[in-house]
């Protein structure tokens, strides 16, 4: 199950240049999905994820608030009970991220991450604590950041100020980012645009190929697959994935607070 929400994000995190100008996303958006998972041979239902943006104020500055749940139905909390929070805090203009917040509780594992990123200084300070049944335990580390590192989230949002347009059919490119403070890559082929139903009604949308190397969540397949709405908010309408665990699916029920 771990792999399953770790592929949805994958899903979700297509990759762009951090400092890119976000011509985009909105300050006020709220996009609902519906995650669906392969339960006794069936494709089922099993955790509602939303993603959220607005705007904070610091002594210094505003700030875009990029807010990620997955919460699962009541119904399937005694099999897996899953209440994770991400958050990503970044400039506004271009999305490079400042603070990055990770609050997870996966059936009887609780974790919780921050990432602080010092542009200047070109790397990361990272703290991680691990909630165990033999206690807590925290780690604390910098990693160096090359200026195109991102957090999941932020990169979730970055995929969004794409253009397609400078893009071939068949092309693919590697990008790297950081989870449980570590460096993965992500490699993304753009596979032309495909009309699809969602609950938006009949979308055209950018379809991509996703897949991560050197891992088992996502291999280099083209089952992997997420659709782009193909106008200038780029928000995800839907996704579908086949790990070495099942096959999950991901769509959308609704999307407020869009550029038009």
């Amino acid at each position: 199950m771990k792999y399953f929400y770790f592929s949805l994000f994958l899903f979700l995190a297509s990759p762009n240049l951090i400092f890119s100008q976000n011509t985009a996303v909105n300050t006020n958006e709220k996009l609902i999905y519906t995650a669906s998972y392969t339960l006794s041979g069936l494709l089922t239902e099993i955790a509602q994820i939303s993603l959220e943006t607005s705007l904070v104020k610091t002594s210094t500055a505003t700030l875009m608030k990029l807010k990620f749940t997955a919460t699962t139905f009541s119904k399937f909390d005694n099999f897996f009970k899953v209440r994770d929070l991400y958050e990503s805090y970044v400039n506004p203009k271009t999305l490079t991220p400042l603070l990055y917040k990770r609050d997870i509780t996966e059936g009887g594992f609780k974790k919780m991450e921050q990432y602080k990123f010092n542009h200047k200084e070109k790397n990361i300070d990272c703290v991680i604590r691990k909630f165990q049944k033999n206690g807590e335990f925290e780690d604390k580390l910098t990693v160096p950041n090359t200026g195109n590192t991102r957090d999941l989230v932020a990169t979730i949002y970055n995929i969004r100020n794409l253009d397609f347009s400078k893009i071939k059919n068949g092309e693919s490119k590697s990008f790297s980012f950081l989870f449980d403070a570590k460096e993965k890559f992500i490699t993304v082929k753009y596979l032309g645009k495909e009309v699809i139903n969602s609950n938006l009604g009949k979308k055209e949308c950018y379809k991509l190929a996703v897949s991560l190397k050197n891992d088992n969540a996502l291999k280099v397949t083209n089952d992997n697959i997420l659709w782009l709405s193909a106008d200038v908010a780029k928000i995800p309408v839907l996704a579908k994935f086949k790990i070495a665990i099942g096959t999950g699916e991901l769509k959308i029920n609704s999307a407020t607070g869009l550029l038009n």
